[in-house]
């Protein structure tokens, strides 16, 4: 039985990927460890609470005497850290915590893995610690061309920083002591479970109660959607198949503005819902985001050749899929937004 200790496993990524992992495989454990901050949250993973092959544990990466204990007691295969402070808004207002979970929690996972793992001069066989990041510490894209591997990686913001230092941690694990580690870097991801404060399951909530949607500036800062699921199965083929020490860019070929992702949502939703107040009124552009990159856009071509990966949902269908999981869940939606969510919210964009 291969076991994987997951970390982060109760937010978006995170949670997607436990389903996916369970449902594909029938011989592995996995031990799932979270935080549960605000943006984790159990309801995430009720579909998986009677299956004996997931152990939750709540808990910080950073506390070291715990995932010590965890790998004395289950001597894990590969670990896998989606764990992570994500949004680009809440490291510009407060860095310190990206850098506590980020870097540190990264660097607390590698030492813990070198302890358990290191055998003489060498490494136990069958290891492997792969590190989730993000397109985001390649910095910003003019209106050609796209990032690959070799990119030089020049983050703009708090958050990416914290993920491009987390990235080279991983690297001199391998580059001093031979760790077998592989990095994954993403481009953005939607579907379920996305907590309410990223850009699309934010448009869906505010639309269906006729509330304002913030854009920043013009909206014409273009990202790369992917798929979640889609996103989850390249993890696994890399967590699989990756070669040591190597960085796989997972990209879905879908760039999009996002104003054009509002105004998709919004005619989704004022279709399927028959609402004639949901339209482009509720639109409201607030003040540019500071060091807002204007272009991300993310070449797979290395995975694909090497793994066979592919993106395998198109935006057209992957976003109608994620707006019906949305109105089927509302009862997800209003508990997870319950508590401070509507003081953030407030705070982030309501004087913007």
């Amino acid at each position: 039985m291969k076991k994987y200790l997951i970390t982060g496993c109760a937010g978006f990524i995170g949670s997607n990927f436990v389903y996916y992992m369970l449902k594909k495989h029938e011989d592995i454990q996995l031990v799932n460890l979270d935080k549960l901050t605000y943006a984790g949250n159990l309801e995430n993973l009720k579909g998986v609470e009677g299956d004996a092959r997931h152990i939750f544990v709540q808990g910080d990466v950073c506390d070291k005497a715990l995932v010590q204990k965890l790998f004395a007691q289950y001597d894990f295969d590969c670990v896998i850290n989606f764990a992570a402070e994500s949004h680009v808004d809440r490291s510009i207002t407060n860095p310190e915590i990206f850098v506590a979970t980020n870097v540190m929690g990264t660097v607390n996972l590698l030492q813990c893995a070198k302890e358990a793992w290191q055998q003489g001069g060498g490494w136990a066989p069958g290891k492997k610690y792969l590190q989730v990041s993000t397109d985001e510490v390649y910095g910003s894209l003019g209106a050609d061309g796209f990032f690959t591997e070799t990119t030089p990686l020049c983050p703009h913001s708090p958050y990416s920083s914290s993920k491009a230092s987390a990235d080279l941690f991983v690297m001199a694990y391998h580059d001093t002591y031979g760790m077998p580690v592989n990095i994954t870097r993403c481009s953005n991801n939607y579907g379920p479970y996305q907590f309410p404060e990223k850009l699309i399951p934010l448009m869906i909530n505010n639309a269906k109660h006729h509330k304002s949607l913030p854009v920043y500036g013009d909206g014409m800062n273009v990202r790369d959607w992917l798929y979640v699921e889609d996103h989850c199965k390249a993890i696994d083929m890399v967590a699989e198949g990756g070669r040591d020490g190597e960085v796989y860019n997972v990209g879905g070929h879908n760039e999009r503005p996002n104003i054009f992702i509002v105004q998709t949502i919004l005619s989704q939703l004022h279709d399927q819902l028959g609402d004639e107040e949901i339209g482009e009124n509720l639109i409201q552009h607030v003040t540019d985001r500071l060091g807002h990159d204007r272009r991300y856009g993310i070449d797979p071509a290395k995975i694909r050749a090497e793994l066979g990966w592919y993106p395998e949902t198109s935006f057209e269908l992957g976003i109608v899929k994620t707006i019906n999981w949305y109105l089927a869940h509302e009862d997800w939606m209003e508990n997870v937004t319950s508590g401070n969510y509507q003081k953030y919210y407030d705070e982030m964009y309501k004087n913007r």
